[in-house]
């Protein structure tokens, strides 16, 4: 699954690493290493322009970088407190999920993430792990999005959210934990931001053992499990934590 992970890089690195303009404004938020459900998360939508009286322009479209509350809140809700429950989505069944199988038509997003943290279940408390880019560049996970307007005030802001597509976990990572989230190749990106494009099962796939391979993986210190806790090291290897994922 995919209930934390690390957000440290500018918009402005962000819009030009996935092609898309800056759409954040002051909105964004600051880097954020220990990224929590509920918390405002940066997306890349890819969408249709719309004239001053909503119409679409289906000629062309436009990448941009948003910012999203991570938790999908349907638009059929009647309160947004569902979204706390519903920060990830299955792969597998995202197509036929009520919930979930408009969104996964029409509103697809990409989250741009240094890596994601999961914890190893044999051990009293979990060991939690990074797995993260190797090098400079963000990972893209798959995502799903929604608007939400408030039944009592329908003419008030919408609240537009998101949620994490997950897959079963491949390669060393499934030595941590069953699932994990789609990170997308970005030779995919395209595809899976392609607002022409309502078929996607075939990037619905759990990732190639060469882009898993290439991930960097670590245990880290339990002071992630404190969503107070804050900062690059949170990320990084800890010393004096003990590596059991080769343990039997």
């Amino acid at each position: 699954m995919c209930g934390r992970y690390s957000s440290s890089r500018s918009p402005e690195t962000l819009a030009v690493e996935f092609g898309a303009r800056d759409a954040t404004g002051e909105r964004a938020p600051d880097p954020d290493y220990n990224v929590a459900p509920t918390k405002p998360v940066f997306a890349v939508v890819q969408r249709h322009p719309k004239d001053a009286e909503g119409n679409r322009d289906l000629t062309g479209s436009e990448r941009t970088l948003r910012v999203m509350r991570w938790g999908l809140v349907p638009k059929w809700a009647k309160d947004p407190a569902v979204g706390n429950r519903m920060i990830n989505a299955r792969s597998e069944t995202v197509s036929v999920k009520p919930a979930f199988r408009g969104a996964i038509r029409h509103y697809r997003c990409l989250l741009p993430a240094d890596g994601w943290y999961e914890w190893k279940g044999d051990s009293s408390p979990k060991q939690p792990y990074f797995a993260g880019s190797a090098d400079e560049h963000s990972l893209g996970m798959a995502g799903i999005w929604a608007t939400w307007r408030d039944p009592a005030d329908p003419q008030g802001q919408p609240l537009v959210s998101c949620a994490v597509l997950t897959t079963e976990a491949v390669g060393e990572l499934a030595g941590i934990h069953e699932r994990m989230p789609l990170v997308l190749p970005r030779h995919h990106w395209d595809r899976w931001l392609d607002p022409d494009n309502e078929n996607v099962d075939e990037l619905l796939n759990p990732p190639g053992h060469d882009l898993v391979n290439g991930l960097a993986l670590r245990p880290v210190s339990r002071a992630v499990n404190n969503v107070a806790n804050n900062g690059p090291e949170l990320t990084e290897a800890a010393p004096d934590a003990e590596n059991t994922l080769f343990r039997s």
